[in-house]
């Protein structure tokens, strides 16, 4: 019963020769480095060596020393060994020798197996290994700076950079609870590079465990972590300040290690920032006040409906020089040379020469419209009742609105105006009485234009709710108060413009809404949202009771911005939802630019010339000589840049716009604008 067979005795043979070969003691041999070779014989299994670690395995062997053999066999010559096992570190070692590091002949510790036993060895070394956790590795790094080893010695050491070994220390001092469920894969190493972002463990582990399972993708995780904070990546404020001047203050900044570029830098003291930022802003209104304006202020926002609560005062041409003279009275003589060749042309059909010409003449009414700019200006009565805000634009530069008028100040510069053109005293003193009661300009359009601009009008009035919590919230609210508590029922025309129900028929008045900057912006917001959303319906109630106020809130101005409907059936003076347009800061020149296909060429072209007139008035005369079709091509260049906007969209305001409009940009990501709570919104 305890007989050996032939063939298990044959196998215990084997087995004890490969353990006698494989034993240290008796075959651990030191062999010059110059009679190591590498040959391609098949007992060394790795066939690929990773070449581009070579010279950090090399740095690494200089520093530290060879911390494992080699495996040889001897070779066929009787004077070489064959590596086996350690290809890299023999390349590694002949790196150094290479560059006179090593000697040639350096002592390489190795182990010598018989031929037959080669294969193994090899294959041993290569698989009966196991890559340690990176928790491990974490707190491994973190006990060697313990241990007072520099950070820029240990990445020397392991080939890294200092940023990798501060990036791992980072980690290790995650709370022991993340780090243990790290271990059990519980915890992604996204996860714990979010958490790592704050050093305080109980800040780590509410932000993890006390979020549903759902919110705890580490993008939800680094945001709850620095709610407080001000993210400097998008923030205009530290970019008109600069972080360098913020640091030098004294302001408190936290660094994401982990992040990439110029994003995951945190400021903590906000009341800082916005104090540098007003002392900044007071150095530029010094400047501009020195220009002679009666007043500055420094604000470090201004919205469009801070500005239209200001009349623009208006600008004087001064006297051109004699030198401007002449250049003004060249071009024009060109312009209408170029003009009359023109007209020869298009009589001889010569559509080529036409078009080139034409072109050569808007370069001149370029350079024509350059000089003449330069020649308008303030006068120093209106300087003198006039003011100027300097604001910071949403890319932290500083923005001067210059020529400023509040309502005294206007009439006071409307009756000087009068007297000093003779007017009696009693026509000053009446002088802007019942203005307020004369009857807007008609609105020349046809309805089918008044209704495709109006939906373009609801769509920036949805996007606009929907970045306002507060507007979106009080005019749901509204509507049903008007329902519920007063019995009132209203067809179309709701006071706000918000019904109870989404609208759908806004493409089917304006074919290119759906690729409008604010549909797109809207149709974006509301795709993040739902993606955030679980879509079963067992699951949703329960996950929006588990969501914050503000972030409830951000949600709901997203859904109630569909239910906007501001859409008129003809042109009036008067367009529906005025109140809510007025609380969201409504600002179309945001959202709309008047182009040949959306206006122009849906107006008559005695409209098309008046509108011209109130943005390029010395084109007039050229434009008048075009075909409509060209007129409003040149009518759609124009108007580029200038804030003009046909009166439809002007309902709200003053006419006049802005001298230097600062239109609210559309929105960078709409992922990103669900995520930002209301509060941030709303401001």
């Amino acid at each position: 019963m305890n007989a050996v067979t032939t063939t298990e005795a044959q196998a215990l043979d084997t087995r004890a020769n490969v353990l006698q070969a494989a034993d240290p003691s008796k075959h651990m041999i030191l062999v010059p480095l110059s009679r190591l070779v590498l040959r391609p014989t098949g007992r060394n299994v790795r066939k690929t060596v990773p070449r581009m670690s070579i010279p950090q395995l090399a740095a690494s062997i200089q520093r530290v020393g060879l911390l494992q053999n080699l495996i040889v066999i001897p070779a066929a010559d009787g004077e070489h060994y064959e590596v086996v096992a350690g290809g890299r570190r023999l390349a590694a070692l002949k790196l150094l020798a290479k560059k006179h590091r090593i000697a040639k002949d350096w002592d390489v510790p190795c182990l010598q197996v018989a031929d037959g036993t080669a294969r193994t060895a090899s294959l041993t070394e290569n698989v009966q290994r196991e890559a340690m956790h990176p928790a491990d590795q974490f707190e491994a790094f973190a006990a060697l700076v313990a241990e007072g080893r520099p950070i820029e010695d240990i990445a020397a050491d392991f080939s890294v950079t200092p940023l990798v070994v501060q990036r791992r220390l980072k980690l290790a001092n995650v709370s022991p609870r993340l780090m243990a469920d790290y271990r059990a894969d519980a915890v992604t190493l996204d996860q714990l590079m979010a958490l790592s972002i704050t050093d305080d463990h109980a800040a780590q582990e509410a932000a993890f465990y006390d979020a549903p399972q759902w919110q705890r993708h580490s993008s939800h995780l680094r945001e709850r972590l620095t709610e407080r904070e001000i993210d400097t990546y998008r923030h205009p404020l530290v970019r008109f300040v600069g972080l360098d001047s913020y640091e030098a203050a004294g302001g408190g900044v936290r660094r994401d290690l982990f992040a990439e570029g110029d994003a995951g830098v945190y400021l903590n003291d906000a009341a800082l920032l916005e104090r540098l930022a007003q002392d900044k802003l007071a150095s530029i209104a010094a400047e501009v006040k020195a220009e002679g304006w009666a007043w500055v202020d420094a604000a470090p926002a201004a919205t469009y409906a801070d500005l239209q609560a200001f009349q623009r005062a208006p600008r004087e041409r001064r006297e051109p020089n004699k030198r401007e003279a002449q250049r003004i009275e060249k071009l024009q003589a060109k312009m209408q040379e170029v003009a009359e060749v023109v007209d020869a042309a298009m009589d001889a059909e010569d559509e080529d020469k036409a078009d080139a010409l034409q072109e050569e003449g808007e370069r001149l009414g370029e350079q024509l419209q350059a000089m003449e700019d330069g020649l308008q200006d303030y006068g120093q009565t209106v300087k003198a009742a006039a003011g100027a805000i300097v604001t910071i634009d949403r890319n932290g530069e500083a923005v001067t609105h210059r020529g400023l008028l509040r309502e005294a100040e206007a009439k006071a510069l409307r009756t000087l105006d009068r007297l000093r053109q003779g007017f009696g005293s009693e026509d000053a003193v009446n002088d802007g009485e019942g203005e307020e009661d004369e009857t807007p300009k008609a609105l020349a359009m046809s309805d089918r234009l008044a209704q495709r601009l109006s939906a373009h009008r609801t769509v920036a009035l949805q996007i606009g709710v929907a970045c306002r919590p507060q507007v979106a919230l009080a005019a749901l609210v509204h509507g049903m108060v008007q329902t519920v508590l007063f019995d009132r029922c209203y067809g179309h025309d709701l006071p706000l413009g918000v019904r109870l129900t989404v609208q759908d028929r806004l493409e089917g008045l304006a074919p290119d809404l759906p690729e409008s900057l604010a549909a797109v912006a809207l149709r974006e917001m509301q795709q993040a949202w739902a993606e955030r959303l679980p879509q079963d319906d067992a699951q949703l109630f329960p996950a929006l009771l588990a969501m914050g106020q503000s972030e409830l809130m951000a949600l709901l101005a997203a859904c109630v911005a569909s239910t906007v409907d501001v859409v008129t059936p003809r042109a009036t003076p008067h367009q529906p939802g005025e109140e809510l347009a007025q609380a969201v800061g409504l600002d179309m020149a945001a959202w709309w630019k008047p182009t040949a296909e959306g206006y122009f060429k849906h107006v008559s072209k005695a409209v098309i010339l008046d509108a011209v007139g109130a943005f390029a008035p010395e084109s007039v005369t050229r434009l008048a000589k075009l075909k409509k079709a060209d007129i409003a091509s040149e009518a759609e260049r124009l108007a580029g840049g200038t804030g003009w906007m046909p009166a439809i969209f002007k309902a709200e305001g003053p006419e006049a716009a802005p001298e230097e409009p600062q239109a609210q940009d559309a929105p960078e990501s709409a992922e990103a604008m669900a995520d930002e709570p209301a509060e941030a919104l709303a401001a």
